[in-house]
């Protein structure tokens, strides 16, 4: 038989894919393409490329510059280099994610050709499209590829020391992603406990298993503490990445924190509550449903309270769900028996938690009318940077101006909305802080403006309706000469020596 040297031909001799997974490859691909022509705009893919930056220039991550998040999205922000490309390896990433998502509906529709297709497209949609953010880069679509091949290991091999370790170390770096990652874990063990029979021998094995597994996941977190604290940066490592994230439990009720532990954590607590009876029923009724039944409607339980942590209403947080959603929604379209009605009860969840919560929505079919306006002629490249926010062509002018004035080790200073102009300059503050609003919340004027004076910045942006405090007002004044304003946004260069002298 002659060799087919294709593309197709490869991924189908090579990785088995058939037509119709293939062709919904291409179809993905080509809707993620608008996202590759998306301005320097988005606050925190613009936060992911100054800490990458900062990352090519050996700052270290957390003592030197700092977020929120473990370091492994800092890490492939560093190695895009840029937007572009930061998108183009999200989309490769993302296509082999949802080829290892079929893999998995192989697993659980093992006999069921049209749940895997409807499983597979409806999770290919939802990780793609605006309406959860599928274009923008986030944590959670690149930690929910680690987390479906670790769940595609432990439900297709025989559970050897070997494989449960790899998947816990899959869980791990899901996890060093984002860590509400971890929260998807318990469901493999309460999957072991539902489906094996209670008894002695058994229960020694899935506590043995589960020490395997923890022991994975726990290992490159570790090696993460070992490198962070030879690199003097532990305590602050610690902090923001895992500890901090504490802190973002109901943030959105700041009015709470004066009231009793109870009343202040009431709606966690039902959460909580919510998360145990349905374990609980699922647990009863466990002889009259199927393994992927079960393995579905926990992993939905326990990634919906990972998403609900902070009752912030972002979009992209509700993307750790969608694997769940997508199997549960191959059962409905497909199965004729009584698991399709049984299904109701945890879409029905899976549909509340966004509209309780408010979630945000963004628009689908706007955004790419726009883009295809934009390749057609219709709408000219400044109309297209200015319909993502008038802010952002001003930010635009910024960088340009600021590249054409300042070299590439020198350092700026934006007071604003500042992750956008440090991204696209390629040029990083004097202090840790590269968000206005992580100043506000983990510094003072005083601390910020002794920072400023240690590492003089070479520019002072201030954007417009940026309150400026009066210790950063009196620091420009007698540091600092008015350079250049645009669009209402003015720029201060450093004063020589001799000038600053004169007006101390």
């Amino acid at each position: 038989m002659k060799k087919n040297n294709s593309v197709f031909g490869f991924l189908n001799d090579k990785l088995h894919t058939p037509t119709w997974l293939f062709i919904l490859l291409i179809i993905v691909f080509v809707f993620r393409i608008p996202s590759f022509f998306e301005p320097y705009s988005y606050g925190d893919e613009m936060i992911y490329l100054t800490l990458g930056h900062a990352i090519r220039q050996g700052i270290p991550l957390y003592s030197g510059v700092h977020d929120n998040k473990p370091p492994l999205l800092y890490i492939m922000a560093a190695i895009a280099g840029s937007l572009f490309w930061f998108k183009a390896i999200l989309t490769l990433w993302m296509l082999v994610t949802i080829f290892i998502f079929w893999k998995l509906t192989e697993v659980l529709f093992p006999k069921n050709l049209r749940a895997q297709q409807f499983a597979t497209i409806i999770f290919a949609i939802l990780t793609t499209i605006p309406l959860l953010e599928g274009n923008i880069v986030n944590a959670e679509l690149f930690m929910i590829g680690p987390t479906i091949l670790g769940f595609f290991i432990l439900l297709s091999r025989k559970l050897s020391s070997k494989s449960l370790f790899f998947a816990g170390t899959l869980f791990s770096v899901a996890t060093l992603f984002k860590v509400p990652a971890s929260f998807d874990i318990p469901a493999i063990v309460f999957f072991w406990l539902a489906t094996n029979k209670l008894n002695a021998k058994n229960l020694k094995l899935t506590f043995k298993s589960t020490i395997i597994l923890g022991l994975g996941f726990v290992t490159p977190i570790l090696l993460t503490f070992i490198w962070y604290f030879l690199q003097d940066a532990f305590s602050q490592y610690l902090v923001a990445a895992f500890l901090q994230n504490v802190g973002y439990l109901s943030s959105w009720r700041p009015g709470d924190v004066q009231e009793p532990f109870l009343v202040r954590n009431l709606p966690l607590l039902i959460r909580v509550g919510v998360v145990v009876v349905g374990l609980l029923t699922l647990y009863k009724v466990r002889k009259q449903i199927s393994p992927t039944f079960i393995i579905a409607t926990v992993w939905l339980l326990l990634s919906l309270f990972a998403v609900t942590l902070s009752e912030r209403p972002y979009p992209h947080y509700l993307i750790q769900s969608i694997p769940a959603v997508s199997i549960l929604m191959g059962i409905l379209f497909t199965h004729q028996n009584k698991e399709q009605v049984f299904t109701i009860i945890p879409l029905t969840l899976a549909i509340f938690v966004p509209y309780y919560f408010n979630f945000w929505r963004y628009p689908t079919l706007p955004y790419y009318v726009r883009f295809v306006r934009f390749v057609a002629g219709s709408l000219s490249r400044d109309e297209y940077i200015n319909s993502y926010g008038s802010h952002v062509p001003t930010n635009y002018k910024i960088a340009e101006y600021l590249l054409s004035v300042t070299k590439k080790d020198e350092k700026i200073f934006v007071w604003g909305e500042s992750s956008p102009i440090y991204a696209l300059t390629r040029r990083l503050p004097p202090t840790k802080y590269v968000a206005d609003y992580h100043i506000r919340d983990f510094s003072t004027p005083y601390e910020t403006v002794t920072a400023l004076s240690r590492k003089m910045p070479s520019f002072i942006v201030i954007l417009p309706n940026a309150p400026i405090f009066p210790e950063l007002e009196t620091f420009l004044s007698r540091n600092y000469g008015l350079t250049e304003t645009i669009d209402g946004a003015t720029i201060w260069k450093l004063l020589g020596p001799k000038v600053r002298a004169l007006i101390s």
